[in-house]
């Protein structure tokens, strides 16, 4: 739901107008287990005034059922949809909602707290340009509070807000939220972000939220929402082109075009470009859309690129500018957010995606893996679920791809799972393995030596020598 507004009472055109081109701004919730993320969003929504009255009829019916926080109205359900979420007062799947004010637009994606549900905050992590982290100011800074932090800082979010909340049960201590205002420095100071500011609020009572708190004269600051309103976010992207195939379209035999989403940069008719990993080259004939051909296709448009000359690519291969190519290797290093019961073991093949390419591979050594309190990193020869380390990878054909610091849509992967298809991780491309890396052998001990055996008792059958490979 939008905000109210005069011009949509007086001038409809003119407020879609200014409506279409606000600002964008993608952030999340996230934080240790019943920290109050989900009530925090409804504060934000109801407070804002931007809930129908047709939702606030059903929330008042269904707080009467589910609530969880002695409270007539229960501000949690406007987010936890889910039958279980509801019964157990926790968010286990990610929800979205959206809302905007006068300055700028938001989608939020309220994330869970379980550690049990940890994928399901990177996936909505995966998205955002700023994360608010919220804290129990009876608890301080617990492991998920770190973990969260931890995943964030990797998956390049520079803009971080520390929501410390439940500042009502404290009587609204001072002492107390700067305690863990320290705390949380002295953690953070490892971590890649940029931007870090905190707030003290009571999500259920409001304080702090969308108004300035009364309870809280001591506290300098602005209130949650106008944070959101103000604060710069930095979105440089890549300008490079990349365009991943997703599907080849054929849909007669006068036309072939190569469809999917531009990723960054941008791309006119009459480029040249380049095929990877072959590195054919070709040029831009013409840029369909749905709704008639383009000149010119920018980051973020789906569209469908047909070219001049008749060259093989298919799904997964991506189209690059010549003189501004990605790399291609079938190997590199990568930091890992595993994210299944079953460990990840080096040498076990999995499936990898990037993008829209579906390949195997496997883990040739886990380089070290992250301890979420202290940030240390230590040997590993398996990851558990829930932890994170840095591996490195070795494919079974080569893939393009760019840093993840450089550009997060072609630098991230995931995992899957070769037996169930479930995804079980994901990672982020951070450079390619150094020189002196070498690949695993083409051939296990078991198969040299079982090879060995039948060539000596069977000279007659002519065996390869494989061990010559």
């Amino acid at each position: 739901m939008s905000h109210s507004s005069e011009l949509i009472a007086t001038d409809i055109e003119s407020y879609l107008k200014v409506h279409e081109n606000k600002d964008m701004l993608r952030f999340l919730t996230c934080g240790s287990v019943d920290d109050g993320k989900s009530t925090l969003i409804g504060r934000l929504l109801y407070d804002s005034k931007m809930i129908f009255e047709d939702q606030l009829a059903a929330i008042e019916k269904d707080s009467q059922r589910f609530n969880t926080t002695n409270e007539a109205f229960d501000l949690a359900l406007l987010v936890d949809g889910l039958q279980s979420e509801r019964e157990q007062g926790i968010t286990i799947d990610v929800a979205y909602r959206y809302f905007s004010t006068e300055q700028r637009k938001f989608i939020i994606a309220d994330t869970p707290g379980h550690e049990q549900y940890t994928r399901n905050m990177a996936t909505g992590a995966s998205t955002c340009d700023l994360a608010i982290i919220l804290i129990d100011a009876r608890h301080g800074v617990q492991v998920q509070t770190r973990r969260h932090s931890y995943i964030c800082s990797q998956l390049g979010i520079k803009h971080i807000i520390v929501a410390i909340n439940k500042m009502d049960i404290v009587d609204y201590d001072q002492a107390v939220y700067q305690k863990i205002k320290q705390d949380y420095r002295d953690f953070a100071e490892q971590l890649k972000f940029t931007d870090v500011r905190f707030v003290p609020i009571s999500a259920l009572k409001g304080d702090n939220v969308v108004n300035a708190s009364d309870n809280m004269s001591w506290y300098p600051g602005s209130p949650l929402l106008k944070l959101l309103n103000t604060v710069t976010i930095d979105r440089r992207v890549a300008d490079a082109f990349r365009f991943q195939v997703q599907y080849v379209n054929r849909p007669n035999l006068d036309f072939r075009g190569f469809s999917g989403t531009v990723a960054s940069g941008d791309i006119r008719v009459g480029d040249i470009v380049a095929v990877l990993p072959s590195g054919k080259q070709s040029q831009v004939k013409a840029i369909v859309t749905f709704d008639g051909n383009l000149p010119k296709a920018t980051a973020g448009m789906a569209v469908t690129l047909t070219l001049t000359d008749e060259i093989d690519i298919g799904r997964g291969d991506m189209l690059v500018r010549p003189q501004d190519a990605c790399v291609v290797s079938d190997s590199f290093v990568a930091d890992v957010v595993w994210m299944a019961q079953e460990p990840l073991y080096a040498d076990r093949e999995y499936l990898v995606k990037a993008g829209s390419k579906l390949t195997s591979g496997y883990v040739r050594a886990i380089n070290f893996k992250v301890d979420v309190n202290t940030l240390q990193q230590s040997d590993a020869k398996q990851l558990l679920l829930n932890e994170m380390g840095e591996c490195r990878w070795e494919l079974n054909e080569k893939i393009a791809f760019d840093q993840y610091d450089t550009n997060r849509n072609t630098g991230a992967f995931i995992i899957i799972d070769r037996l169930t298809n479930a995804t079980v991780g994901a990672g982020m491309i951070r450079r390619l393995p150094t020189p002196e890396h070498t690949p695993r052998p083409r051939y296990s001990e078991f198969e040299l030596e079982f090879n060995a055996l039948i060539r000596k008792q069977y000279p007659h059958w002519n065996v390869r020598d494989i061990s010559q490979d």
